[in-house]
């Protein structure tokens, strides 16, 4: 595999992950010491059920890129308008709810281009099959 097919392979899958991994890190805000263990492990597992379905749409990314890169996309562009207004309405900033959406939601738009940029690369790239009769 060429080393530009095999960056474009591995550079979405890996930029997905950490903003996985980011964005898991805010339902570590379940955690509080009026709640009894059981209700802040419930609270917590609540609070990653977007992560959750950003690994399931991970998990087809990987198999389909296509598919996964046009989801992705989706999700980015269809949360930001959500994560702006959520935000804009706790401090009334439209420059801090435009930073918020450029860390949250706008990485995953990038790995979607990505995801969709490799399986073009890779479809070009791939021999064809002659057919036999």
């Amino acid at each position: 595999m060429k080393k530009s097919i095999q960056l474009f392979h591995w550079l979405p899958r890996i930029i997905c992950i950490l903003a996985i991994l980011f964005v898991s890190v805010f339902a570590a805000d379940a955690f509080s010491p009026k709640l009894t263990i059981w209700q802040q492990f419930s609270a917590f597992v609540i609070h990653l059920i977007p992560s959750f379905l950003l690994i399931v749409f991970l998990i087809i990314a990987w198999k389909w890129e296509y598919i996964g890169g046009i989801l992705f996309i989706l999700i980015g562009l269809g949360f930001s308008p959500i994560v702006f207004l959520h935000n804009y309405k706790m401090n009334d900033s439209i420059l801090m709810s435009l930073v918020v959406i450029m860390t949250i939601t706008m990485p995953f738009v990038i790995v979607g281009v990505l995801f969709i940029v490799s399986h073009f690369l890779k479809k070009k790239k791939l021999p064809k099959k002659p057919i036999n009769k």
